[in-house]
């Protein structure tokens, strides 16, 4: 084994394999760290504060404008992150959810729902447009679970209302922020 390592042709292979595998370990970590604090966040990545587009103030809209919109760019005030999610409407609310939560795996990777049940205070931006919301979770309530289920799976193709009841999938409305207002679940 020795005397093959020693091969000329052996190391210049070795060599080249080894900058074919570190050129794309290099150019995703250089992305994961330059879209930390980024705005707009990188659909993989994340990024920092939403800063860019008008801040919606007034009365309370009508959610059902979302009805066609596939994304939005959700960002946390602490930690301040935004990350690119689902978003449903259910009678004339806003709602977003986190899959994959059934598990430890699953809520080490998406720490966000956990983050949102301390402290659920939130901008999302919807086509260029900010709002400041509390995000609430909702763990029952057979009209709101079924109806934005009904909602997912006609938007994304997955509105099993099974999984937000187990708890696989977190859901969260979009409530209008008051001050002194944290988050929570109902």
């Amino acid at each position: 084994m020795t005397n093959l390592l020693r091969s000329p042709l052996v190391r210049k292979v070795l060599v080249v394999v080894g900058v074919l595998v570190l050129i794309p370990v290099v150019a995703i970590g250089t992305l994961a760290i330059r879209s930390g604090s980024a705005d707009p966040p990188s659909p993989f990545f994340g990024g920092g504060p939403l800063v860019a587009g008008e801040l919606v103030t007034g009365p309370e809209p009508d959610w059902s404008f979302v009805r066609d919109v596939r994304n939005i760019e959700l960002q946390l005030l602490d930690p301040p992150r935004s990350r690119v999610i689902w978003i449903a409407d259910y009678d004339g609310k806003a709602y977003v959810v986190s899959g994959y939560m059934g598990n430890a795996i699953g809520r080490l990777w998406k720490r966000w729902p956990g983050q949102a049940e301390r402290d659920g205070r939130a901008v999302v931006r919807i086509e260029g447009k900010r709002y400041e919301r509390t995000l609430v979770r909702i763990t029952s309530g057979a009209d709101v679970v079924e109806g934005v289920s009904a909602e997912l799976g006609r938007k994304y193709g997955s509105g099993d209302p099974g999984l937000i009841e187990s708890g696989d999938r977190w859901l969260f409305e979009l409530a209008p922020r008051t001050s002194g207002t944290t988050g929570g679940s109902r």
